[in-house]
């Protein structure tokens, strides 16, 4: 009994002694998940709140009724926003417009007088008149001297479609695919985009994103839109990959066919900051009508900013230098050191460039 005691005695002595060293040891820290570096959050959380990419990839700008876009009901051509355009406006309300007017009239008053006046019941006895000189002259000469008039004004118009867009214009590739468009900007960095009509809400799939009324009218409205600066001159390329399309903006007067294998080359000078629409206005297949055109016009400041925000340069702009190493010993070589990837807050689309809307 008492060997018993005394080996209880032990067994509650180093119990007691191992408890006393657990205590005396400094308890270990809470393991925590190690903070993210700032430089690998910073630019996700800028390219979730950059105002420059709020909507459809470009500045939050709603579109206006009446600007860039079809009325209801209205018959007339759109008002326009470019210098060319104003200036087809004016030829086709002041010269076309009254000069076919007038000569329906007059055509249409000489069929009321033939048929008035050379009827069998008023004119019994026909005529044996076959010639008459001085109206040969003048059926001849006055039509020439109105194609004349109509000719001047008409063949300068055609000179300022298609003139030479200056050096410092922004350039703009439009590139048709069955069925939607690609763009591309060479000269600030190579930015691409893909643009695709944006569906109605009965007709997308779930997590898919529908047109909304401040994306625009129905079958005008896309996913991405072409940022483009107001009192810049814009250089417009045209090409395609499969067949032929046309790029087209009525509030421009731009229509341009997109050939494949060819490029076809205009320009512009947007005057006023809207959003405006157009459509392809070539016959190119099945899903025609259903690959329009957003143009997103802005202030030439705004539009530096969306192609910085985009990951693009301007013209002239030093490139951002890139940042000096730190190590903690300098004069040591460093073997795996590797560069961090750039890293761009371009939006991505659902619809890759390859896949297009083809599925809709």
């Amino acid at each position: 009994m008492t060997g018993l005691r005394m080996f209880a005695l032990a067994m509650g002595l180093a119990v007691a002694s191992m408890g006393q060293a657990a205590s005396a040891q400094p308890a270990a820290p809470a393991a925590t998940a190690a903070p993210a570096p700032a430089a690998a959050t910073a630019p996700a959380a800028a390219a979730a709140t950059d105002p420059m990419l709020a909507m459809d990839g470009a500045p939050a700008m709603l579109p206006q009724a009446g600007v860039g876009q079809p009325i209801d009901g209205s018959y007339q051509i759109q008002k326009q926003f470019t210098k060319t355009g104003e200036r087809a406006l004016w030829f086709h309300d002041w010269i076309l417009f009254p000069v076919i007017t007038v000569i329906t009239l007059f055509v249409l008053l000489l069929l009321i007088i033939v048929v008035a006046r050379f009827r069998r019941a008023a004119n019994p006895v026909p005529t044996k008149t076959a010639h008459n000189t001085a109206l040969e002259i003048a059926w001849t000469l006055i039509p020439v001297l109105i194609l004349a008039g109509i000719a001047a004004p008409s063949i300068g118009l055609l000179q300022a479609q298609y003139k030479s867009p200056p050096a410092n214009a922004v350039t703009l590739k439009a590139i048709g695919n069955q069925w939607y468009w690609t763009y591309e900007y060479p000269g600030n960095g190579g930015i691409q985009l893909t643009s695709n009509m944006l569906k109605e809400h009965d007709q997308v799939a779930a997590g898919e994103r529908a047109r909304t009324e401040a994306d625009g009218p129905r079958l005008l409205a896309t996913d991405q839109r072409v940022v483009l600066p107001v009192g810049v001159p814009i250089r417009l390329i045209t090409t395609a990959k499969d067949v032929i399309h046309s790029w087209s903006i009525p509030a421009f007067w731009v229509k341009l066919d997109a050939i494949p294998g060819r490029l076809n080359e205009t320009s512009f000078t947007i005057e006023k900051e809207g959003v405006y629409f157009g459509v392809c206005s070539e016959l190119c297949g099945a899903r025609h009508g259903f690959m329009p055109i957003t143009v997103e016009a802005v202030k030439p400041e705004v539009f530096a900013a969306w192609v910085k925000a985009k990951g693009g340069t301007m013209p002239g702009a030093a490139p951002a230098a890139a940042p000096a190493a730190v190590t903690a010993n300098a004069s040591a070589p460093v073997d795996n050191a590797t560069a961090a990837a750039p890293e761009t807050n371009q939006t991505a689309t659902a619809n890759s460039a390859a896949a297009g809307n083809t599925g809709q």
